[in-house]
């Protein structure tokens, strides 16, 4: 009977992949903004997304054919986090639709983007507001840091892409769309800076310079195998490129 009803389950999700592929939305199902190679919604009731990669051109298809295709590489990357006790969405069904298209559902995980916490959440308005705003950068360190430490970078490490949800006395971090992912031993320096710019692009009226030095405190502890000096290199770079493409903002 339990085989049954996980093939009857797998049947409903595979009907609601083609409907949402042909731009219906079911019940309970709504819209959720993304790429426009890419189509993603949600259903809260179920608390499962669905996410449709679209191929972005020849050479990417091409790319699919050696390195696997993106719907893939996300459900296997983030395999490859859960494994390493990095919380990432668990996959629940992926497959293929008409026009080299193809889909995934994952659970809907609890929490908000780093950039919605840190413009509308917790905007520096009491003392109580600062208090969590501080916990929060240094927990997100400590996660960012387990994270590159492990040997994971993120590609695609924009504050929106990491989602935080308050547990009692701490903060829960999730890694969301991880097409990008690599592991690497040793790290290049590149790719750590890479995803430290993309973390820190927020503007300073939401992202302060003490606030990102709380942050890199942080994320520093977790790298051990970083030397004082190039973690300093990594932090100076970040700043500056940062200024460099926020030419009003004072970081």
């Amino acid at each position: 009977m339990r085989c049954a009803a996980i093939s009857a389950e797998a049947e409903t999700l595979r009907e609601w992949a083609r409907q949402l592929a042909e731009d219906y939305l079911p019940d309970n199902w709504e819209r959720v903004s993304s790429s426009a190679f890419s189509r993603v919604a949600v259903n809260r009731k179920q608390q499962i997304y669905y996410k449709e990669y679209r191929a972005r051109s020849l050479a990417a298809v091409l790319k699919a054919r050696v390195k696997g295709s993106q719907a893939s590489r996300a459900r296997i990357n983030a395999d490859g986090l859960l494994e390493a006790g990095i919380d990432a969405p668990h996959n629940v069904l992926w497959g293929q639709l008409p026009g080299r298209r193809e889909y995934l559902f994952t659970v809907a995980e609890p929490g908000d983007g780093i950039d919605h916490w840190l413009s509308r959440t917790l905007p520096k308005r009491s003392k109580e507001q600062l208090l969590l705003r501080r916990q929060l950068l240094s927990e997100l360190g400590t996660f960012v840091g387990r994270v590159h430490a492990t040997g994971f970078v993120h590609g695609d490490l924009s504050p929106s892409n990491i989602l935080a949800a308050q547990l009692q006395d701490r903060f829960r971090f999730t890694l969301l769309n991880n097409e990008r992912n690599t592991r690497r031993h040793p790290m290049p320096g590149t790719l750590l800076l890479r995803d430290l710019l993309q973390l820190n692009i927020l503007p300073a009226s939401d992202l302060g310079k003490t606030d990102r030095m709380r942050f890199f405190c942080a994320w520093r502890r977790q790298m051990r195998t970083l030397s004082p000096v190039a973690a300093k290199i990594l932090a100076t770079e970040t700043c500056l490129r940062t200024l460099r493409r926020l030419p009003k903002a004072r970081v």
